[in-house]
């Protein structure tokens, strides 16, 4: 009898459970539809009235000319958004990967842990601060360099970007490659491959999905962040070079909204911006997963 009672007892919890992490399944995904039609409905009437062409195709963002008809081309910050995002994974993908094979296969286990911890020290710095310490270090050093008027550039941005996403891509690559089975790696090795071959040639490619996943996750960061990136690039709507005066997509937002007038075009265009923001890492994540499906198979 008492056996009977607890294995009832354990079938409920075991339901209990499953409907609590269900109810938190459907949860998060009700979120995203809600946050993706809240886009939708608050976008889409500037997009009508400014025209999808003007406003994807645009280069000249004035909503508050008072000398001649207001602007609301896009296509400087969309451009910024992608040159700035690529910068930075080219940048902090490379560095981040190497650093991962390093702790999880070529350093000494205390020198691991502690280089680990530090890792995720930099993952819990709050992002104003690497906006504050680009301002005060690298601007500077990118005004004195180059002899440009102000050192808050495309460039600046990159940099503190790829500074940004290097804790993800570390600590998930890490974890991934400390995954993969000792035996691959030993029948490398027996096979006459040196370490640096194995580690290369093998444990990076048995880890490729869970550094595909890093890769992912930094794309994420490197997209969405406005804090730092408003600090450092200068937050003009220029189309975008190396060593100019930038503005993305998420800086875009977070300086104008603050003084929009509510139901205004310019506010309107503002959320249009959200939701051409929200479609274009929607876009990314599911070519990067596809293209990770298409490798693995």
């Amino acid at each position: 009898m008492n056996a009977k009672n607890k294995l009832v007892k354990q079938k409920l919890i075991e339901t209990t459970f499953a409907a609590i992490f269900m109810a938190c399944g459907v949860l998060a995904v009700g979120f995203v539809l809600v946050i993706s039609v809240y886009l939708i409905i608050s976008g889409i009437p500037a997009i009508r009235q400014i025209g999808l062409a003007e406003f994807l195709f645009g280069q000249k963002w004035q909503p508050t000319a008072s000398s001649e008809e207001p602007s609301y081309g896009i296509l400087p910050f969309i451009l910024t958004s992608i040159y700035g995002t690529a910068g930075a994974i080219v940048l902090g993908v490379p560095v981040g990967i190497l650093t991962a094979v390093y702790l999880s296969k070529v350093a000494p286990p205390k020198a691991a842990l502690v280089l680990r911890s530090a890792v995720e020290l930099l993952a819990g710095i709050p992002s104003v601060v690497y906006g504050l310490v680009g301002m005060i270090v690298l601007v500077p050093w990118v005004q004195n360099t180059f002899g440009l008027s102000s050192g808050a550039t495309l460039l600046s941005s990159i940099v503190v970007l790829a500074i940004m996403i290097l804790p993800s891509i570390i600590n998930v690559s890490d974890a991934a490659l400390r995954a993969v089975p000792k035996e691959y790696e030993e029948a490398s090795l027996a096979l006459g491959a040196t370490k640096t071959e194995t580690h290369f040639k093998v444990s990076i490619k048995a880890a490729k999905s869970g550094i595909a996943t890093a890769v992912v996750l930094g794309v994420g960061r490197a997209i969405g962040e406005a804090m730092a990136i408003i600090m450092v690039s200068g937050n003009v709507a220029n189309m975008p070079g190396l060593l100019k005066s930038v503005r993305f997509m998420t800086t875009a937002i977070a300086s104008e909204m603050s003084y929009a007038a509510v139901g205004s075009l310019q506010r309107q265009a503002l959320f249009s911006i959200g939701l051409v923001l929200f479609l274009f890492i929607m876009l990314i994540n599911v070519f990067l997963n596809v293209f990770i499906k298409s490798r693995r198979s």
